[in-house]
């Protein structure tokens, strides 16, 4: 079964993580992608490395191109589609706290857009 995988659109019609998929070099970026299409082949059942909990409903897809710690953060929403929401380059141990708090406003401006349309 193939799930749905969607980019989160903010209020201006852009997409963050497909920009940010733009702007890493040409093999970050197929890396990135195959994890992508791994997510829409596996969905929940998706396995450490390739996912993990980040708080929460939070989870991130997760890998390395030489020393760049490549993560986009998403979750599942009430549609059970997966919605990509932030993506970084990590650079430290842990997510910055700042990267997390960016990907949670997202995801709550995406689920009061969908208890929006059921009204």
């Amino acid at each position: 079964m193939a799930w749905q995988v969607d980019f989160f659109v903010d209020e201006r019609g852009h997409a963050p993580v497909e920009e940010y998929l733009t702007t890493l070099p040409v093999q970050h970026r197929a890396k990135a992608l195959a994890l992508v299409k791994m997510l829409e082949q596996e969905g929940p059942n998706m396995p450490f490395p390739y996912s993990s909990q980040v708080r929460g409903k939070l989870r991130e897809l997760r890998t390395q191109q030489g020393k760049d710690k490549l993560r986009i953060l998403y979750f599942g929403d009430a549609r059970r589609a997966f919605v990509l929401l932030h993506g970084i380059v990590k650079r430290s141990a842990q997510l910055p706290e700042e990267d997390i708090h960016i990907a949670e406003a997202r995801m709550g401006l995406h689920v009061r857009r969908l208890e929006g349309r059921k009204k």
